[in-house]
């Protein structure tokens, strides 16, 4: 048992690493300003290869897209404001650096220490501090020049600013920044809202799994069950990551009788929560379905949540399958073959190890 909630923990953490790293690095004082944040102060910089450009665009966009989540927004550093969001467009990015290793360094939309083209830098300033929320749009062009020309667009500095405006229009700052702030209430505002898209509402649902957010799991319960796939796939893994125990007969559920496209995800879901609850009772779905499925992308799950909660009984369909993909090489033309081999290698040698702690 001691074993288990060693092996239980060391998930947890793993999972935590993004969500509470944030949190863990903000002192209480700092946590409960952010959350009270309400009046926004907007400065925008641009700079082209000609000089300073019109800020005045930007500041519309994200003045806009603050408004979404309710935020009061004020552009004069006179007028009372809780918090200071900057965002810097530049033609040519100068670096200014990030976390090295770890947390929000390691995700997609992280500033580029190799990025030298068209920009925009976004960072927050609380009380004269600057946070490390860090995040960076960019266009697909590094040479606005060449950018410029194969699009017959005219000037290239005005091309290149204009690409950066369309990025922000679509980039979506305002949940991630809500998010950052721990204020999910905003988040649910307009996740509810009806006018709200299907692809928001997705990243959305993604950011209340990131954020650990029980509060969420009534709508993502909802969203498990949605003709969307998008969102009830997104749901399942949400409360795969929030760990809610009381989820797992409804991803049960999801995963033997849901849409064919949910049922991976699904699974997925429930080999996390297992592990964090030392839940033994989704072995048996799990294995049911690894017999019954020919779904190659629900196997490939199956397989992976098992080896995440050893258990012996496992090992025996297992070994079978492992059999019956001998033949399966890692140039093989079919890579999700490839992929549940790996799978099945990796639960059956978990399996192994936990045997041998015993």
């Amino acid at each position: 048992m001691k074993r288990l909630a060693l092996w239980s923990m060391t998930l947890v953490l793993l999972l935590a690493s993004n969500g509470w790293g944030r949190q863990e690095s903000l002192t209480a004082e700092e946590k409960q300003k952010l959350e009270k944040i309400d009046r926004v102060l907007v400065e925008v910089i641009a700079l082209s290869d000609k000089g300073p450009a019109d800020p005045a665009p930007f500041i519309e966009v994200v003045t806009k897209r603050m408004k979404e989540f309710g935020y009061t927004v004020v552009t004069d550093p006179a007028q009372p404001h809780d918090v200071t969001f900057s965002i810097k467009c530049e033609q040519h990015k100068i670096w200014e650096g990030t976390t090295k290793m770890g947390s929000d360094a390691d995700l997609p939309d992280s500033p580029s220490r190799l990025w030298k083209g068209p920009a925009c830098q976004l960072s927050y300033v609380l009380e004269s501090k600057k946070m490390p929320w860090r995040k960076e749009v960019r266009t697909d062009f590094v040479d606005a020049q060449q950018a410029a020309e194969a699009a017959k667009a005219g000037d290239p500095s005005d091309y290149a600013m204009s690409k950066l405006k369309e990025r922000l229009e679509d980039y979506d700052f305002p949940a991630l920044i809500t998010a950052e702030w721990g204020q999910e209430e905003r988040l649910f505002k307009v996740y509810d809202d009806p006018a709200t898209s299907s692809a928001r509402k997705v990243r959305l649902i993604g950011l209340f799994g990131y954020l650990f957010e029980t509060k969420a799991v009534p709508r993502l319960l909802e969203g498990l069950k949605s003709n969307d796939i998008e969102i009830a796939k997104a749901s399942a893994l949400a409360l795969g990551n929030i760990g809610q125990k009381d989820s797992v007969p409804m991803l049960i559920e999801a995963m033997k009788n849901g849409q064919p496209e949910l049922r991976p995800s699904a699974a997925k879901a429930l080999g996390v929560l297992g592990a964090l609850h030392g839940d033994f009772t989704i072995v048996d779905p799990l294995l049911e379905t690894l017999k019954t499925t020919d779904d190659v992308n629900l196997k490939i799950e199956v397989a992976w949540a098992l080896g995440k909660l050893p258990d012996r009984k496992a090992q025996e369909p297992l070994v079978a399958l492992q059999r019956s993909l001998y033949h399966v090489r890692e140039n093989d033309a079919d890579p999700k073959l490839v992929k549940l081999k790996e799978a099945v290698n990796w639960s059956i040698k978990q399996i192994d190890t936990w045997e041998y702690l015993q």
